[in-house]
């Protein structure tokens, strides 16, 4: 056994991994600066030209996802699915988890309206608000609201109150979810329905799905050979709110959205994020959602891909789900909001000691391919470095290499900066690309003003220092986190949503 499971000690040295790799790299780069600028300079086009040539294979993988979404807008899929599944698509039940902490009630409402404006049937809906007790009065004012507004809508309407201070737990999403996934098996049980009828929509409690998103889901679920060892992951918009966003938050939420297409159009890329769905059975398989962690969403796959030996897969499902962007009105606290929230999702760095005991240290995982283990941990822990490193490397670490070699000779600085120009030049043509799509994705806005579109379009240009100060900055601020662990280990914090 090479990593004994219950070792403290092989526990704390993963965690300390991720970051030491960061600052030895950080520390070469800027070693080698130093002492040899030439070659300093010259290692920076090559990264640079390999960042170049990945930005447009992602590119690439982004119109091909945007394209499935554009066909899979155009069907009707609820009539498809009739056809195809006359006899079996009525026995598919929906239950859809939406934990909340904290938000208003216009925000539940909203979603609550687009669950009743689905394709699919409601009366094969199962809905679960999901509160917090430490919400006290505020959250049985909103459940109490929903209930009288919404409840009569789907077959089934529940509301959870989640204990605070449960063994084990953290506050957050998942101890939550866990609370009201078993609180909702219980009353399935009482409806006896089959667990794997029965699938399960786990969605922060401000999406709103697109109106055939569960025809589609129920029409691919029922396609699926073997429907249970499957989760389904839609495309996560980040658009709500966008046209009252700050522009840098809508750089952010769209960059988001790109990079969650481009696993979409690669589904053996794909972990789950944020909302998604899966089977009950799955779920009843694995015990639920981990209460003691931060990021459930992508854990709960690694869960499944566990326990079913590596016969577990995420299936793309090419139609929306819509949230807000972190934009609350006031500029400093949404910007201050989406540095939270990037770091919150960086901080899925937790699965890399998790994966590495779980996946290469137990004797019993001989059954669970050796190929499927190493692909799932290098997209791991390679996108959790690269999203600290690439930035840094690309935005500043040229800089300081080009201001270092400035006594290297004229002639080599000038094609160094030629060759640097021009790359910059290409990859702006990609982010024309990626302002087109993002239009086409968002909602149309009924009184739009005239700068609007120019703002819209000209944002773009901010994306290299948002992937510093809201990509970089965070995820290395959460793998140092994990660390230095104890005290600076992060919690669950909550999106605050208007």
């Amino acid at each position: 056994m090479l990593l004994p499971m219950t070792s403290q000690r092989w526990q704390r040295l993963l965690e300390v991994l991720p970051g030491v790799f960061i600052m030895m790299t950080t520390a070469a780069a800027f070693t080698l600066a130093v002492i040899s600028p030439r070659l300093a300079v010259t290692a920076i086009v090559l990264f640079d030209l390999y960042w170049l040539f990945r930005m447009y294979y992602l590119l690439v993988h982004v119109v091909s996802a945007w394209g499935e979404y554009r066909r899979a807008l155009r069907v009707d899929w609820h009539a498809r699915l009739a056809a195809a599944a006359p006899d079996r698509w009525r026995g598919i039940w929906h239950l859809v988890i939406l934990p909340t902490h904290g938000e208003p009630y216009a925000v539940v409402a909203r979603t609550l309206e687009s669950l009743c404006q689905s394709r699919y049937p409601s009366d094969r809906m199962l809905v679960v608000l999901a509160g917090e007790a430490r919400d006290g009065q505020a959250f049985l004012q909103v459940a109490r609201q929903a209930r009288a507004e919404f409840g009569a809508s789907f077959a089934r309407f529940e509301v959870t109150v989640h204990p605070d201070g449960l063994p084990s737990e953290i506050a957050g999403k998942g101890s939550n979810l866990r609370f009201a996934g078993l609180a909702a098996r219980r009353f399935i049980n009482e409806l006896q329905l089959p667990y794997d009828r029965v699938i399960v929509s786990s969605f922060d409690v401000d999406t709103c799905p697109h109106p055939q998103y569960f025809a589609l889901l129920t029409h691919t679920y029922l396609r699926e050979p073997r429907p249970t060892r499957a989760s389904y992951q839609p495309i996560a918009v980040y658009a709500n709110n966008a046209w009252n966003s700050h522009p840098l938050v809508r750089v952010v939420a769209g960059t988001t959205s790109f990079w969650l297409m481009t696993d979409l159009a690669r589904a053996e890329r794909l972990f789950t994020f944020s909302s998604h769905s899966m089977s009950l059975a799955a779920l009843v398989d694995v015990d639920f959602w981990d209460p003691s962690i931060v990021t459930e969403d992508s854990r709960i796959f690694l869960q499944c891909l566990e326990h079913y030996h590596g016969d577990y897969r995420v299936v793309p499902i090419f139609l929306p789900v819509s949230m807000n962007t972190v934009d609350v009105g006031n500029w400093r606290r949404s910007l201050m909001n989406q540095y939270r929230q990037i770091r919150r999702w960086a901080w899925s760095v937790e699965h890399f000691p998790w994966m590495a005991m779980r996946f290469f240290g137990r004797s019993r995982l001989r059954s669970f391919p050796l190929a499927v283990r190493l692909r799932y941990f290098w997209n791991l822990t390679e996108g959790m470095y690269s999203w600290v490193t690439a930035p840094l490397l690309i935005f500043l670490f040229s800089r300081a290499a080009m201001v270092l070699a400035r006594d290297e000779g004229g002639a080599f600085l000038e094609r160094a900066a030629t060759v640097l120009g021009l790359m910059a030049n290409l990859g702006l043509a990609g982010l024309v690309i990626f302002a087109l799509l993002y239009w086409t994705m968002l909602p149309q806005k009924e009184k739009a003003r005239w700068w609007d579109y120019p703002i819209l379009a000209l944002q773009w240009l901010l994306t290299p220092f948002t992937l510093v100060v809201w990509g970089s900055l965070p995820a290395l601020d959460a793998q140092v986190r994990l660390m230095l662990g104890g005290r600076f280990r992060l919690g669950f914090d909550v999106t605050e949503k208007v």
